[in-house]
């Protein structure tokens, strides 16, 4: 299937010299796709460009093999976009707020645009908080009426900026099943630093570090790659830690995983590889913090 969305050789430099994107192609088709980081790896600079927010600084983005650069509204016509934080006028009830964004969205028959507010208040759960200002929504709250905002006027392309940021489970799963039924029928965009966001959602993936991809593929593909290199074992409280590819918090110590060829020491056995691994892996290989 020919991808979607395709970008090739994107970058970014902001003024201070800071260099946000080095160079970065992905190739998309509909449905999930994460993009996987640590803070400053550049994924809201990538979003921001995809979202036709900013320029970049030279590379190519094509969406259903239209030329987005040179056409920005054609992108802007099909594009739905949840930032990182979405923000509300006091005084404001959901209802309403969603009802003018839906006539900028081009829903001119009234009838046709109460009758999309009505299904997607319904669809992010929020028909009984309707008339309630956005301004005093809960976080988890917040997060579904922005999805409900970025799906007005059914986008063919839906980007979404850590979206469960400070959300509780419960909220997270409720957002995880809306972002599933989106990327039915179309492409989905995820943006996060959370590795669960993507091993519960995601067919494929990319992971961002220095502004370039250092990994893509399938979760499962990229995880059967470092099979047979893993080993882990608990270190007990008081013994020296040796240097691993992660670690955490177990009940009689830490528990580590280690990357080598055999067994690194006594004690250690085979660790199954998994998401969490890859994507240690692939920021240790740019000697990048996960923090």
């Amino acid at each position: 299937m020919a991808s979607a969305l395709l970008v090739r050789g994107l970058t970014k430099t902001y003024s201070n010299g800071k260099r946000a994107l080095a160079g970065v192609d992905l190739e998309v088709g509909p449905g999930l796709y994460g993009l996987l980081g640590p803070n400053g790896a550049g994924k809201s600079t990538l979003m921001r460009t995809l979202a036709m927010l900013q320029a970049p600084d030279g590379g190519t983005i094509t969406l259903d093999e239209v030329d987005a650069l040179q056409n920005p509204d054609y992108v802007r016509q099909r594009l739905g976009y949840l930032p990182q934080h979405v923000g509300a006028y006091s005084g404001v009830t959901a209802r309403s707020l969603l009802t003018r964004f839906a006539w900028l969205k081009g829903r001119n028959d009234p009838k046709e645009r109460d009758a999309e507010v009505d299904r997607l208040l319904e669809r992010v759960n929020l028909e009984d908080a309707a008339t309630q200002e956005v301004a005093t929504y809960s976080g988890g709250m917040m997060r579904r009426f922005g999805i409900a905002l970025a799906l007005l006027g059914a986008p063919r392309l839906l980007i979404v900026d850590e979206p469960t940021a400070g959300l509780d489970p419960a909220e997270r799963n409720r957002f995880h099943r809306v972002l599933a039924d989106v990327a039915s029928g179309a492409v989905v965009l995820l943006s996060t630093h959370i590795v669960e966001d993507i091993e519960n959602l995601c067919t494929r993936l990319a992971v961002l570090a220095n502004g370039r991809i250092v990994a893509e593929g399938t979760p499962d593909g990229l995880a059967e790659a470092l099979e047979g290199t893993l080993w882990t074992r608990v270190i007990p409280r008081g013994e020296i830690l040796p240097e691993a590819l992660h670690m955490k918090a177990a009940p009689q110590g830490t528990r580590v995983v280690v990357e080598s060829d055999s067994s690194p020491a006594p004690g250690f056995v085979p660790h199954k590889a998994c998401l969490e691994d890859v994507y240690y892996h692939a920021l240790e290989s740019e000697k990048v913090s996960p923090a």
